[in-house]
């Protein structure tokens, strides 16, 4: 049904968009190459890690990469079940963020990383995976790390509510998230032919992407690659820097507007019809 769908799409604008877009994934699938996909927040929160567990499953998703804030998410819905809180009414008292679970194991986790010479999102998935946490099976980095694709967690300090636990140290926190750039990095320098998935980071994940492509860059002469930006806004920093500056090097840069818990499945449904 859907791939009927896709097929009677119109040739324009955002429809066009959409059908390329979904050819250029089953194409870097089918040559090996497959889809990085950078993330914000709300994708975990709208409940869409089955999705992309679905597609990571199929090595249609060869590494996520992700800031603080949905390593947060899908940390806490793996060993509780649920996650946010209702910061408008937790911010007048004081107690947003205070949670003590999750600032307790993920900052043990960041230690562990620092210590073991682990990435901080491997460090997550490892200790999701060694806890026989209840829900791992939806934890976008508890089956990351099973299936053994790079899962990279960016942080910057001061942006996450475990940051204002009294057991983090921001030493450890920046040298686990330092090695998972060095990691990300790496997976740029072979996106050559692959396909890039901004899924509504408006900030943090454009940055980051930016400069891991100027330092594979320095590595490799990287070619033309696709990248497509997925959000409910239009936002200054995908736009240039996930979507207009990387066709530079000859690929293709997409826009696409809507709500995640709409758009994100819809993509995923339209690239299994095509396969």
């Amino acid at each position: 049904m859907l791939a009927g769908f896709l097929d009677s799409l119109p040739e324009i604008l955002a429809a066009r968009d959409l059908r390329k877009l979904v050819d250029a994934i089953v194409e870097a699938h089918k040559n090996g190459k497959g889809v990085v996909v950078m993330m914000g927040g709300h994708v975990i929160k709208t409940g869409l890690a089955p999705v992309l567990i679905d597609l990571i499953e199929m090595g249609i998703i060869k590494a996520i990469a992700m800031g603080g804030a949905p390593a947060i998410h899908d940390f806490e819905t793996a060993l509780f079940g649920e996650t946010s809180e209702d910061v408008q009414e937790n911010i007048m008292d004081g107690s947003f963020g205070m949670v003590e679970e999750t600032g307790q194991l993920m900052n043990r986790c960041t230690a562990t990383a620092a210590k073991n010479g682990l990435g901080l999102g491997e460090s997550l998935g490892k200790y999701l995976i060694e806890e026989n946490a209840p829900n791992a099976g939806i934890s976008v980095l508890a089956r990351s790390y099973e299936l053994d694709i790079p899962v990279t967690v960016h942080v910057a300090i001061g942006t996450d509510i475990i940051h204002q636990h009294p057991d983090c140290d921001g030493a450890s926190l920046g040298e686990a998230t330092y090695r998972d750039f060095m990691i990300f990095a790496e997976v740029v320098r072979n996106i050559t032919g692959g396909v890039v998935l901004n899924l509504g980071s408006a900030v943090l994940m454009p940055e980051v992407f930016l400069k891991a492509l100027s330092l594979a860059q320095n590595v490799d002469t990287l070619g033309s690659f696709t990248t497509a930006d997925f959000d409910m806004f239009s936002q200054y920093r995908p736009t240039q820097n996930v979507v207009k500056r990387p066709a530079r090097l000859g690929g293709s840069g997409y826009s696409f507007r809507g709500h995640h818990e709409i758009m994100i499945p819809l993509l995923a449904g339209l690239v299994k019809a095509k396969l």
